[in-house]
């Protein structure tokens, strides 16, 4: 094999790019050794299994994350300012949007949300730690594992380019040679189990680990999303895995699942695509109208409003968006009855998203309403989200579709969704149990300018595209003519999109600046919040409760305040018993990590030792002797003297 067909060449951005890694990395080793860190990043962090301490980590993945989606977003919008831009190729083009909407889906949005999971749920339900702890950290190493098998695709072998979507025939190795939708298959494959890992973890974690008193209809809506996500997850990601498979045993083998040689049909992978896809959609949604509940119902200084029509309709629309893939492909050539069934059950599904907004919007009335950076990013999700839902239930007529489908129109209406409803969320969330993470509030002011930047930036990017849809610009173009009228249109997408990027960079500035000067946290409960997380000191301690909580009412630690109804049962300190540190989770994923490359390039040497690593590190599982570790009483008392806040017990 060459070099050249081996390593990414040709394109200066890719040159840059590699030079930019390679000085971050430079330097991230410099600082660590300069600052003897190595050591501490070690048994701190890379091999913690304390949920708090992973949930910060997927945040920061996401993050960074969010920031290459970003600038992939930028170079697209870029290209497409103006009419016959030479910026990118036909073929980088395609890359990037492929990898743009893989990446801001499955390794920010995702991760972003499992963070705030992580750290939120496990405090909400009163329990000192999630039910497999160690499950919990290989979950976190293993969507590592195929993020960095998917971000080094652009540089190594190529990016995948058959779109977010992977479609066959495109994406078969008849019409894509290389190897860039292998690192497509493997990446999502390795994140899938992963997910898939979490969901397990937390729904036993929610329903067996809850603190006495704390019946279903008494958890916090955050909790209750977080359930009903993962119960989802549990039906849609094997669906997504055996998919996956499939397309390596194609790519990889010789296989005709999908191909069209002896058999094989592309439609298939659309059907077992959107079966995981649409699901999808609510996996990342479900959690951020939890967010978007806790975060309205602090604000406004009240009880959320229908809590129990809350919990159904998140349950009804777990349940219909199992009924709803084939509206992705109305245009592919369905009967009648087939696409009038899903585009009556797409048009169902509105009623209990419905649901959720009036009732966040009652919650509202006659609350004593504070503008919080949090609250503001949940009062703007409400009517920039309806802009989504609407043109949805315009997309839903299967009749019209056949207009809407593949144009502007469409990339409008699912950002209007995605964005207010999950990206919003994410850093409403990130404001609000920040100092909960980490002992201190980030800049208010910093925050506020954050969100003005992105309200207007994300109105004026992706308003005109609605527009420029109708008039006729299909989506996945790289260039287009002058006299199209689209011109004006596409120049004010290009600068909505970097207003939110300079918006990303004051958010990145506010994480920064809060470090040295955010106002630190002395009571555990700036925000006067309603829930267990916020009885407890800041910094949390490593076994987040020294008593066991008690509940006897929904906001439990509102009615503590409130009324003085006891949270804490009247018992002395006793040894807590916590999990140990482990590297296994961390070494699992570097094999699961090099069997992907192994296969992805079909270097059979290379996957046979990933695998035989893997069974390496299940036998050190298996025959651990590790039983955790007690933290005394002394140490107990010590570590609550020295915490800020908490609700004294």
């Amino acid at each position: 094999m060459k070099l050249s067909d081996f390593f990414v060449t040709g394109e200066p951005a890719i040159y840059a790019a590699e030079v930019g890694m390679a000085l971050g990395a430079a330097a991230v080793i410099f600082s660590l050794t300069y600052f003897k860190k190595w050591k501490w990043l070690w048994k701190e962090w890379l091999t913690t299994v304390d949920h708090k301490k992973i949930g910060i980590m997927y945040i920061i993945v996401a993050v960074l994350m969010l920031f290459r989606g970003g600038v992939d977003a930028l170079m697209m919008r870029t290209q497409l300012a103006l009419p016959n831009q030479h910026l990118l190729d036909a073929n980088h083009y395609d890359g990037i949007f492929t990898t743009h909407g893989v990446v801001m889906i499955l390794f920010m949005a995702m991760p972003f949300l499992f963070g705030l999971i992580n750290v939120a749920v496990p405090l909400q339900i009163g329990a000192r730690d999630v039910a497999f702890p160690l499950l919990n950290a290989f979950s976190f190493w293993a969507m590592v594992a195929g993020m960095c098998l998917f971000n080094i695709s652009f540089i190594i072998g190529g990016s995948p380019t058959a779109g977010w979507t992977n479609y066959f025939p495109l994406a078969g190795p008849e019409f894509t040679k290389g190897v860039g939708n292998n690192y497509y298959a493997m990446g999502l494959q390795l994140s899938g189990i992963g997910t898939l890992a979490t969901a397990v973890n937390f729904i036993v974690t929610i329903l067996k680990m809850r603190a006495p008193g704390m019946t279903l209809m008494k958890m916090p809506m955050f909790v209750w999303s977080t359930l009903i996500t993962f119960i989802i997850v549990l039906f849609a990601f094997p669906v997504l895995t055996v998919a996956l498979a499939e397309v390596t045993f194609d790519r990889t083998f010789g296989a005709h699942f999908f191909t069209m040689g002896s058999g094989g049909s592309p439609m298939l992978w659309a059907n077992l695509f959107w079966i995981w896809g649409h699901p999808e959609v609510y996996i990342v949604l479900l959690p951020s109208l939890g967010i978007y509940s806790e975060i309205i119902a602090t604000f406004s200084g009240k009880r959320l409003f229908g809590y129990g029509l809350q919990v159904f309709a998140m349950a009804g629309i777990a349940f219909f968006s199992y009924f709803t893939w084939v509206h992705h492909f109305f245009t592919m050539g369905n009967t009648a009855v087939v696409n009038s069934f899903f585009s009556i059950s797409t048009m169902i599904i509105a009623i209990p998203t419905g649901v959720k907004l009036f009732n966040e919007i009652f919650t509202l009335h006659k609350g004593k309403i504070r503008t919080t950076t949090p609250m503001l990013w949940s009062l703007a999700f409400i009517p920039t989200f309806l802009i989504g839902g609407v043109t949805g239930v315009m997309l839903s007529m299967a009749a019209a579709d056949y207009q809407y489908h593949n144009s502007y129109f469409l990339i409008a209406h699912f950002h209007y969704t995605l964005i207010p409803a999950v990206a919003y969320a994410c850093f409403a969330g990130l404001h609000y149990w920040y100092p909960k993470m980490f002992g201190y509030m980030l800049n208010e002011k910093l925050g506020k300018i954050t969100f003005w930047l992105w309200m207007v930036g994300f109105n004026l990017c992706f308003l005109p595209q609605f527009f420029v849809g109708l008039d006729g610009m299909a989506r996945r173009m790289y260039t287009y003519e002058a006299g199209l009228g689209w011109t004006g249109w596409n120049f004010a997408s290009t600068v909505g999109a970097y207003i939110m990027g300079i918006g990303f960079l004051v958010l990145a500035w506010n994480i920064v600046y809060s470090i040295k000067h955010g106002v630190r946290d002395t009571t555990g409960d700036p925000w006067d919040g309603r829930t267990l997380e916020w009885a407890t000191p800041t910094p949390v301690p490593e076994y987040n409760f020294a008593k066991q909580p008690v509940v006897s009412t929904l906001d439990a630690f509102a009615e503590y305040k409130e009324n003085g109804t006891p949270i804490y049962r009247d018992e002395e300190y006793k040894p807590i018993h916590m999990p140990n540190n482990s590297a296994m989770p961390f070494f699992s994923a570097v094999s699961m990590g090099l069997a992907g490359f192994g296969l992805v390039w079909s270097w059979w040497w290379l996957a046979i030792l990933g695998g035989l690593m893997m069974l390496g590190c299940l036998a050190w599982r298996s025959f651990d002797p590790d039983k955790g570790h007690y933290i005394s009483v002394e140490e107990i008392i010590r570590t609550e003297n020295t915490r800020a806040g908490g609700v004294k017990r």
